[in-house]
């Protein structure tokens, strides 16, 4: 064995564990310092239930979690939003003398076109300066965006 390139032995090295147990033994260090022994470890005290939250696991796993849901949430918010029924009427990109006409008739958002398309339409059609492209513009547009538009009545 050649001399000088290896490290000191130390027969009376001293582990102490974060529980508080302390035990010697043979190291190249001279105190060694642990967060587990077999004194604290669920394994071998039987107490599986112990949560052992090494380095934050837990924390992390709670914080991505959270995370999740807040996107899971937001999602479900920007789709009811999306679907609105108080979303203006200049939202669906029509052109400007359809929504001039819905405005002068007094429907300033989806929610109300709706209504008035329920009543069939014929009463969109009734309204000045609103044809028949226009009405299949705006039926068209808001199916894209997931309104249930009302079937013509035959």
């Amino acid at each position: 064995m050649k001399k000088g390139i290896h490290p000191n032995y130390y027969y009376d090295a001293v582990v102490t564990c974060a529980c508080g147990n302390t035990w010697t033994t043979g190291s190249t260090k001279q105190k060694i310092q642990t967060e587990v022994c077999s004194k604290c470890h669920p394994f071998f005290t039987g107490q599986q239930q112990r949560l052992l939250d090494v380095e934050g696991q837990v924390d992390r796993f709670y914080r991505r979690l959270q995370a999740r849901q807040e996107y899971v949430e937001d999602i479900k918010n920007r789709e009811a939003e999306r679907t609105s029924p108080t979303r203006p009427i200049a939202d669906l990109d029509l052109g400007s003398r359809p929504i001039e006409a819905l405005a002068k008739a007094g429907i300033t958002n989806v929610g109300e076109a709706l209504a008035k398309l329920a009543e069939g339409e014929q009463a969109i059609l009734d309204i000045a300066g609103f044809g028949r492209k226009s009405l299949i513009d705006m039926k068209k547009r808001m199916r894209q965006l997931g309104y249930d538009v009302p079937e013509p009545t035959a």
